[in-house]
Protein backbone atom coordinates (compact mmCIF):
# COMPACT_ATOMS: atom_id res chain seq x y z
CA UNK A 1 0.00 0.00 0.00
CA UNK A 2 0.94 3.52 -0.27
CA UNK A 3 1.31 6.93 1.33
CA UNK A 4 0.66 9.84 -1.02
CA UNK A 5 1.64 13.11 0.42
CA UNK A 6 -0.65 15.20 -1.37
CA UNK A 7 -0.44 18.73 -2.28
CA UNK A 8 -3.29 21.03 -1.84
CA UNK A 9 -3.80 24.69 -2.94
CA UNK A 10 -3.10 27.63 -0.71
CA UNK A 11 -6.10 29.60 -1.84
CA UNK A 12 -7.49 28.83 -5.06
CA UNK A 13 -9.03 25.56 -5.38
CA UNK A 14 -8.47 25.57 -9.25
CA UNK A 15 -4.60 25.01 -7.91
CA UNK A 16 -5.09 21.61 -7.31
CA UNK A 17 -3.39 19.12 -10.07
CA UNK A 18 -6.02 16.43 -11.81
CA UNK A 19 -3.25 13.83 -10.37
CA UNK A 20 -4.19 15.04 -6.80
CA UNK A 21 -7.75 15.18 -7.13
CA UNK A 22 -7.29 11.35 -8.72
CA UNK A 23 -5.66 9.82 -5.70
CA UNK A 24 -7.90 11.98 -3.33
CA UNK A 25 -10.95 10.48 -4.98
CA UNK A 26 -9.04 6.45 -4.80
CA UNK A 27 -7.75 6.15 -1.41
CA UNK A 28 -9.29 4.52 1.34
CA UNK A 29 -8.14 7.51 4.22
CA UNK A 30 -7.01 10.80 3.71
CA UNK A 31 -5.51 11.85 6.96
CA UNK A 32 -5.48 15.78 6.83
CA UNK A 33 -4.50 18.35 9.12
CA UNK A 34 -8.23 19.92 9.73
CA UNK A 35 -10.92 17.67 8.71
CA UNK A 36 -13.10 20.81 8.32
CA UNK A 37 -10.92 22.62 6.16
CA UNK A 38 -9.92 19.53 3.90
CA UNK A 39 -13.79 18.46 3.28
CA UNK A 40 -14.55 21.61 1.92
CA UNK A 41 -11.91 20.76 -0.66
CA UNK A 42 -14.07 17.58 -0.72
CA UNK A 43 -17.03 19.06 -1.71
CA UNK A 44 -15.80 21.03 -4.19
CA UNK A 45 -14.23 17.45 -5.82
CA UNK A 46 -17.81 16.20 -5.32
CA UNK A 47 -16.15 12.86 -3.48
CA UNK A 48 -16.43 11.61 0.05
CA UNK A 49 -13.97 9.18 1.31
CA UNK A 50 -12.91 8.46 4.74
CA UNK A 51 -11.01 11.61 6.85
CA UNK A 52 -9.09 11.71 10.28
CA UNK A 53 -7.39 14.41 11.69
CA UNK A 54 -3.67 13.64 11.75
CA UNK A 55 -2.04 17.14 13.15
CA UNK A 56 0.75 18.09 15.75
CA UNK A 57 -0.99 18.08 18.56
CA UNK A 58 -2.38 14.04 17.97
CA UNK A 59 0.05 12.54 15.90
CA UNK A 60 1.61 10.44 18.53
CA UNK A 61 -1.90 9.24 19.77
CA UNK A 62 -3.02 8.60 15.92
CA UNK A 63 0.50 7.54 14.50
CA UNK A 64 -0.57 3.61 15.02
CA UNK A 65 -4.16 3.98 13.80
CA UNK A 66 -3.14 5.41 10.09
CA UNK A 67 -0.16 2.94 9.78
CA UNK A 68 -2.90 0.26 10.55
CA UNK A 69 -5.07 2.01 7.96
CA UNK A 70 -2.50 1.98 5.21
CA UNK A 71 -2.10 -1.97 6.28
CA UNK A 72 -5.38 -2.35 4.21
CA UNK A 73 -5.06 0.60 1.61
CA UNK A 74 -3.60 3.64 -0.12
CA UNK A 75 -3.95 6.42 2.26
CA UNK A 76 -3.79 10.73 1.45
CA UNK A 77 -1.73 12.74 3.87
CA UNK A 78 -3.09 16.52 3.50
CA UNK A 79 -2.35 19.96 5.44
CA UNK A 80 -5.01 22.75 5.51
CA UNK A 81 -3.04 24.62 2.16
CA UNK A 82 0.52 23.52 0.29
CA UNK A 83 2.72 20.74 1.16
CA UNK A 84 2.51 18.30 3.89
CA UNK A 85 6.15 19.05 6.02
CA UNK A 86 6.85 22.52 4.93
CA UNK A 87 5.90 24.13 7.96
CA UNK A 88 2.89 22.11 8.24
CA UNK A 89 2.26 18.34 10.23
CA UNK A 90 2.81 15.60 8.43
CA UNK A 91 7.30 14.50 8.67
CA UNK A 92 6.74 12.20 11.54
CA UNK A 93 3.93 9.92 9.65
CA UNK A 94 6.35 9.96 6.25
CA UNK A 95 9.11 8.70 8.27
CA UNK A 96 7.12 6.25 10.10
CA UNK A 97 5.32 4.72 6.74
CA UNK A 98 8.55 4.29 5.43
CA UNK A 99 10.51 2.44 8.08
CA UNK A 100 7.29 0.49 7.93
CA UNK A 101 7.97 -0.66 4.49
CA UNK A 102 4.99 1.31 2.92
CA UNK A 103 5.66 2.90 -0.58
CA UNK A 104 5.58 7.08 -0.19
CA UNK A 105 5.27 9.00 -3.47
CA UNK A 106 4.53 12.85 -3.28
CA UNK A 107 1.92 14.05 -5.93
CA UNK A 108 3.32 18.24 -5.62
CA UNK A 109 0.97 21.05 -5.21
CA UNK A 110 0.96 24.89 -4.79
CA UNK A 111 4.13 26.14 -2.56
CA UNK A 112 3.53 29.72 -0.77
CA UNK A 113 6.99 29.69 -0.39
CA UNK A 114 7.96 29.47 -4.36
CA UNK A 115 5.35 31.51 -4.99
CA UNK A 116 6.04 34.75 -3.00
CA UNK A 117 9.50 34.20 -4.06
CA UNK A 118 8.44 34.43 -7.76
CA UNK A 119 6.22 37.58 -7.02
CA UNK A 120 8.88 39.45 -4.70
CA UNK A 121 10.83 39.96 -7.91
CA UNK A 122 14.42 38.38 -5.91
CA UNK A 123 16.74 36.53 -7.90
CA UNK A 124 15.68 32.93 -6.59
CA UNK A 125 18.54 30.98 -8.16
CA UNK A 126 19.11 30.43 -3.67
CA UNK A 127 17.37 31.11 -0.97
CA UNK A 128 16.12 30.37 3.13
CA UNK A 129 13.15 29.16 4.34
CA UNK A 130 12.97 30.72 8.03
CA UNK A 131 9.07 29.32 8.72
CA UNK A 132 7.01 30.97 11.45
CA UNK A 133 9.70 33.18 13.25
CA UNK A 134 9.09 32.83 17.17
CA UNK A 135 6.12 34.54 18.78
CA UNK A 136 8.43 36.65 21.53
CA UNK A 137 9.79 39.76 20.46
CA UNK A 138 13.03 38.86 21.54
CA UNK A 139 13.58 35.74 20.35
CA UNK A 140 12.30 36.65 16.78
CA UNK A 141 15.10 39.79 16.98
CA UNK A 142 17.22 36.94 17.44
CA UNK A 143 16.56 35.25 14.66
CA UNK A 144 16.08 37.61 12.33
CA UNK A 145 20.20 38.86 13.60
CA UNK A 146 21.18 35.32 12.67
CA UNK A 147 19.90 35.78 9.17
CA UNK A 148 21.06 39.35 8.61
CA UNK A 149 24.57 38.30 6.63
CA UNK A 150 22.64 35.94 4.71
CA UNK A 151 23.54 36.85 0.84
CA UNK A 152 20.51 35.06 -0.25
CA UNK A 153 16.60 36.16 -0.07
CA UNK A 154 15.07 35.26 3.03
CA UNK A 155 11.18 33.75 3.04
CA UNK A 156 9.40 34.05 5.99
CA UNK A 157 5.19 32.97 7.31
CA UNK A 158 3.54 35.24 9.36
CA UNK A 159 0.15 35.31 10.78
CA UNK A 160 -1.86 38.44 10.00
CA UNK A 161 -2.23 39.55 13.87
CA UNK A 162 1.80 39.34 14.38
CA UNK A 163 2.20 40.83 11.23
CA UNK A 164 3.00 44.80 12.39
CA UNK A 165 5.42 43.09 15.65
CA UNK A 166 7.37 41.76 12.70
CA UNK A 167 7.55 43.93 10.30
CA UNK A 168 8.52 46.22 13.37
CA UNK A 169 11.46 43.82 14.19
CA UNK A 170 12.75 43.61 10.54
CA UNK A 171 12.50 47.53 10.44
CA UNK A 172 14.84 47.22 13.86
CA UNK A 173 17.48 44.87 12.41
CA UNK A 174 17.32 44.88 8.10
CA UNK A 175 16.92 48.73 8.22
CA UNK A 176 15.95 50.06 4.74
CA UNK A 177 16.57 46.68 3.02
CA UNK A 178 13.89 46.02 0.60
CA UNK A 179 11.32 43.39 0.98
CA UNK A 180 8.05 42.33 -0.24
CA UNK A 181 4.84 41.27 1.57
CA UNK A 182 2.68 38.68 -0.52
CA UNK A 183 -0.83 38.53 1.07
CA UNK A 184 -3.48 36.13 0.48
CA UNK A 185 -1.41 34.84 -2.41
CA UNK A 186 -4.01 32.97 -5.19
CA UNK A 187 -6.85 34.54 -3.29
CA UNK A 188 -9.52 37.17 -5.01
CA UNK A 189 -7.53 40.18 -2.86
CA UNK A 190 -4.13 38.79 -3.21
CA UNK A 191 -1.55 41.81 -2.55
CA UNK A 192 1.89 42.15 -3.05
CA UNK A 193 3.55 45.32 -1.40
CA UNK A 194 7.33 46.04 -2.13
CA UNK A 195 9.27 48.78 -0.20
CA UNK A 196 10.81 48.74 2.91
CA UNK A 197 9.81 47.29 6.44
CA UNK A 198 9.39 51.07 7.23
CA UNK A 199 7.39 51.42 4.59
CA UNK A 200 5.49 48.33 4.73
CA UNK A 201 4.31 49.12 8.28
CA UNK A 202 2.63 52.60 6.65
CA UNK A 203 0.75 50.33 4.47
CA UNK A 204 -0.65 47.49 6.74
CA UNK A 205 -2.81 49.13 9.12
CA UNK A 206 -4.70 46.09 10.06
CA UNK A 207 -3.86 43.47 7.71
CA UNK A 208 -6.03 40.02 7.24
CA UNK A 209 -5.16 36.96 5.58
CA UNK A 210 -2.18 34.91 5.79
CA UNK A 211 0.96 36.65 4.78
CA UNK A 212 4.71 35.29 3.14
CA UNK A 213 7.61 37.69 3.82
CA UNK A 214 10.32 37.98 1.69
CA UNK A 215 12.98 40.25 2.62
CA UNK A 216 16.54 41.09 0.10
CA UNK A 217 19.60 39.26 0.76
CA UNK A 218 22.36 41.34 1.81
CA UNK A 219 24.32 43.09 -0.67
CA UNK A 220 27.75 41.37 -1.33
CA UNK A 221 31.15 44.07 -1.81
CA UNK A 222 30.88 44.19 -5.44
CA UNK A 223 26.74 44.49 -5.68
CA UNK A 224 27.46 47.70 -3.53
CA UNK A 225 30.42 48.73 -5.36
CA UNK A 226 29.01 48.15 -8.79
CA UNK A 227 30.76 48.01 -12.15
CA UNK A 228 34.26 47.23 -11.14
CA UNK A 229 35.60 50.11 -12.84
CA UNK A 230 33.45 52.67 -12.31
CA UNK A 231 34.15 55.81 -10.22
CA UNK A 232 30.51 57.77 -10.40
CA UNK A 233 28.34 55.78 -8.34
CA UNK A 234 25.74 58.50 -8.66
CA UNK A 235 25.60 58.47 -12.69
CA UNK A 236 25.44 54.60 -12.42
CA UNK A 237 22.41 54.85 -11.05
CA UNK A 238 20.99 57.86 -12.86
CA UNK A 239 21.97 55.53 -15.82
CA UNK A 240 20.04 52.74 -14.35
CA UNK A 241 16.93 54.94 -13.34
CA UNK A 242 17.11 55.95 -17.01
CA UNK A 243 16.60 52.13 -18.45
CA UNK A 244 14.30 51.29 -15.80
CA UNK A 245 12.30 54.03 -16.84
CA UNK A 246 12.16 53.06 -20.52
CA UNK A 247 11.15 49.75 -19.35
CA UNK A 248 8.36 50.35 -16.83
CA UNK A 249 6.96 52.77 -19.30
CA UNK A 250 6.58 49.85 -21.98
CA UNK A 251 4.88 47.40 -19.49
CA UNK A 252 7.41 45.58 -18.53
CA UNK A 253 7.59 43.57 -15.10
CA UNK A 254 9.94 43.95 -12.15
CA UNK A 255 11.12 40.67 -12.67
CA UNK A 256 12.06 40.92 -16.71
CA UNK A 257 13.09 44.79 -16.39
CA UNK A 258 15.54 43.92 -13.52
CA UNK A 259 17.34 40.91 -15.67
CA UNK A 260 17.70 42.38 -18.16
CA UNK A 261 18.83 45.50 -17.03
CA UNK A 262 21.44 43.37 -15.07
CA UNK A 263 22.27 41.66 -18.10
CA UNK A 264 23.06 44.48 -20.06
CA UNK A 265 24.90 46.29 -17.07
CA UNK A 266 26.67 43.68 -15.66
CA UNK A 267 25.14 44.89 -11.85
CA UNK A 268 23.94 42.32 -9.35
CA UNK A 269 20.34 42.13 -9.56
CA UNK A 270 19.77 43.20 -6.01
CA UNK A 271 21.31 46.22 -6.90
CA UNK A 272 18.91 47.15 -9.64
CA UNK A 273 16.11 46.07 -8.04
CA UNK A 274 16.82 48.33 -5.07
CA UNK A 275 16.31 51.45 -7.80
CA UNK A 276 13.46 49.66 -9.22
CA UNK A 277 11.83 49.64 -5.76
CA UNK A 278 12.69 53.45 -5.64
CA UNK A 279 11.03 54.60 -8.97
CA UNK A 280 7.76 52.51 -7.76
CA UNK A 281 7.74 54.95 -4.54
CA UNK A 282 8.46 57.80 -6.41
CA UNK A 283 5.99 57.40 -8.81
CA UNK A 284 3.57 56.28 -6.06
Amino acid sequence: MTLYIVGTPIGNLEDLTPRAARILSEVALVAAEDTRVTRRLLNHLRIRPKTTSFHQHNWREKLDSVLAELEEGDVALVTDAGMPGISDPGSELVVAASNAGFKVEVVPGPSAVTSALALSGFAGDAFSFLGFLPRRKKDRQLSLRGSLASEVPLVIFEAPHRLRATLADMDAVFGDRALAVCRELTKLHEEVFRGTAAEALEHFDSPRGEVVIVIQGKLTETDADGLANAEDQVSIEEELRRQLSDLKQDGVRAKDAVAMVAEATGLAKNRVYQVWVKLGRESG
